[in-house]
């Protein structure tokens, strides 16, 4: 793509987004003594200018396990599971107060959403939420949205709010993406090791870059860093939808950023959106097993769009339901995609390496010919 075509992609979105999500982390949140009263003023002003231009924003927000640790003090142990969730339960009101005081400077609502991953993956649950932000909008609030942490113990160890917001963009329909770090976006180099780094403005190839080379460790306030942001802009650009990494305590970023200044580093899009079900699909449901599957199934997915029949598979790995999400990966281990299993492991184990005309032969009854069928597939899944 040449240069002239991603800034001006960039201009287009951020000038006519009707629907942002934005996400703030807690480095950014986060001050000497708990929430950073001025970063949530200058976030809520920002976010209120934008909602008085005609946009809806949806903003996810950390901080509430950072500002009830503040609150406990010297009881606060970090390494206690119990003792990070009670942080959250006490954290959440002061986040939310915060951001009720500063909305309503200008004219704003603000309205508290916290979520686990059930309601996402549950999809009448999923489908409601749908409908709640949509009247939030109408409404004129702006929802504010967090991870249930003080309930959701898988969450809360595992999850991370760049997952949720890029869950959250597929959800409402969001066309940008805007996640608020603690750097001035992304570096090719690490500034700590070379003074003169400067962040990228664009990252054209989400989809073909090594994460893991690209990024350091997580920030210490927080539980994603540079990574989790890295792949949940993967995984938008899987929908269609660029993201922009942006310095969040930089006074006027965001602002700057939709006036149109060059700040921050822009995630191009993939040039071909995936279905939204197939997004669903994907993304909303954790993998509970792993099909490996030889060449030359490995090529007829990858090259050719088909679907996974049992004569490729060559391992079963989980003990896992039909109709389990599962990883299906290379010999060599390189994650192909994730996708809906036909058939149980048990059975799976039972007709691996067979050709299908076999399966009845073996199962008594042949529901399926294929083990994977390539409608519940999807390829370079951002896992």
């Amino acid at each position: 793509m040449a240069q002239c075509d991603w800034r001006e992609r960039r201009r287009v979105v951020l000038s006519q987004a009707k629907r942002v999500v934005i996400k703030v982390g807690s480095a950014v949140l986060a001050g000497a003594n708990g929430i950073d009263a001025a970063v949530v003023a200058s976030l809520a002003a920002q976010i209120a200018a934008l909602a008085a231009s005609g946009r809806q924003v949806l903003l996810v927000s950390s901080g509430a396990v950072a500002a009830g640790r503040e609150v406990l003090g010297d009881r606060y142990d970090r390494t206690s599971l119990p003792h990070r969730q009670a942080a959250s339960a006490i954290g959440q009101s002061r986040l939310m107060h915060a951001y009720d005081q500063e909305f309503a400077r200008h004219g704003r609502i603000a309205a508290q959403v916290l979520l686990t991953r059930d309601d996402l993956d549950n999809r009448e649950r999923y489908l409601n939420l749908r409908n709640t932000l949509s009247t939030l909008f109408d409404l004129g609030a702006v929802p504010v949205v967090n991870e249930n942490d003080s309930v959701a113990i898988a969450e809360l160890v595992y999850g991370d709010n760049d997952c949720l917001g890029s869950l959250l963009v597929g959800a409402i329909g969001a066309e940008v993406f805007v996640n608020l770090t603690s750097a001035r976006g992304v570096f090719a180099t690490s500034p700590d090791e070379d003074p003169a780094a400067a962040p990228m403005a664009v990252i054209e190839d989400i989809g073909e870059r090594d994460l893991d080379a690209m990024c350091g460790s997580k920030t210490t306030l927080g539980t994603g860093g540079m990574h989790s942001k890295l792949l949940a802009a993967r995984r938008v650009a899987q929908l269609g939808v660029p993201t922009l990494i942006l310095a969040g305590r930089e006074p006027g970023a965001l602002t700057r950023a939709f006036a149109g200044d060059e700040v921050g580093t822009f995630v191009l899009s993939g040039c071909k959106p995936i279905p939204r079900r197939k997004f669903w699909l994907a993304y909303h449901h954790e993998p509970q097993g792993t099909l490996v599957v030889d060449d030359g199934a490995a090529a007829a997915l990858r090259d050719h769009g088909k679907s996974l029949l049992p004569a490729g598979i060559v391992d079963v790995a989980g003990d896992f339901p039909v109709g389990a999400m599962v990883r299906v990966v290379a010999v060599d281990g390189a994650v192909i995609g994730v996708g809906l299993s036909n058939y149980g492991a048990a059975d799976l184990r039972k007709i691996m390496g067979l050709k299908s005309s076999r399966i009845a032969q073996v199962l008594g009854e042949a529901a399926y010919t294929e083990a994977v069928h390539r409608d519940n597939l999807l390829l370079d899944a951002a896992i």
